[in-house]
């Protein structure tokens, strides 16, 4: 077990010594294995194509849109909720009128 175990760790060394002697710079690409290989790709879709136009403003107003949408539908949910609960307390708990 020691001889395999010594063995995995020279090979560990020799293959990190390999490593920093063939990519002395940064500039070597993580996927230059890859460049060669067949990649398949498939046109974009119709919402793709919006989203990466030219005219990025649109896709800023959309998005912006759809966040205001959601805040003014989450506030409106909320009041009616608390109008419900406002109604529920008024009816059950009376009016204090009493001479404490």
């Amino acid at each position: 077990m020691k001889t395999s175990l010594a063995a995995l760790f020279q090979d560990a060394s020799q293959a990190i010594l390999a490593d920093s002697t063939t990519a002395n710079t940064v500039s070597t690409a993580y996927d230059s294995l890859w460049s060669g290989a067949d990649i398949p790709t498939q046109a974009p879709s119709a919402l793709e194509q919006v989203m990466l136009s030219d005219e990025k403003i649109f896709v800023v107003l959309a998005v912006v849109l759809i966040i205001w949408t959601g805040i003014i539908i989450l506030v409106l949910r909320t009041d009616r909720h608390l109008q419900r609960v406002e109604r529920s307390v008024a009816e059950n708990i009376p009016l204090g009128d009493d001479d404490l």
